[in-house]
């Protein structure tokens, strides 16, 4: 695949086009962690974050530069981690608005950013229930993935056993 990027004092540059500050932020941000509004709104985007980063998604220096940047990383588990790392820490706001909003519009929903939500319902008295994904499982695979998941505990927990007196059985 031919690359539009080649890399000076690692920092890399478009031959033909020039990215400026803003958009190199957020081509970085979304590479890390695949989540657009995140990435357009830490990047400086602050008005409607979304449809900011959809327009920038659309060009195809910030596609070509994404591409760049995700190549130098094992993209599969950059993606995974992104994800987990979501669940884990992402906010919880657009579903509460969710819950006490009345009559949405289809683009206000689908700005929403619900990434953490694993079911909504409406039960038969009324109301609305949203169920999300279990964060502490969230955390514990992104660290199975992060590689930190060491047998620390296990000399806690073998000296923690041994402590214990063990009940004899008796073979009457």
């Amino acid at each position: 695949m031919n690359k539009q990027f080649s890399v000076n004092n690692n920092e890399p540059t478009a031959q033909t086009e020039r990215l400026t500050s803003r958009e190199k932020e957020f081509c970085r941000i979304f590479a890390e962690t695949r989540d657009k509004r995140r990435a357009a709104f830490e990047a400086g985007y602050r008005i409607l974050p979304l449809q900011s980063a959809l327009k920038l998604l659309e060009k195809q220096k910030i596609k070509s530069y994404i591409d760049f940047l995700s190549d130098s990383q094992d993209v599969l588990l950059k993606e995974a981690q992104a994800g987990f790392r979501r669940l884990a820490f992402g906010s919880a706001a657009d579903a509460v608005k969710l819950i006490f909003a009345e009559n949405l519009t289809d683009e206000q929903i689908e700005s929403l950013d619900l990434f953490n939500v694993s079911d909504i319902k409406r039960p038969k008295g009324g109301g609305i229930e949203i169920k999300f994904f279990d964060r502490q499982k969230a955390l514990e695979a992104l660290g199975e993935l992060s590689g930190n998941n060491s047998d620390s505990a296990l000399p806690f927990y073998r000296a923690l056993e041994k402590s214990v007196p063990q009940k004899q059985e008796d073979d009457d």
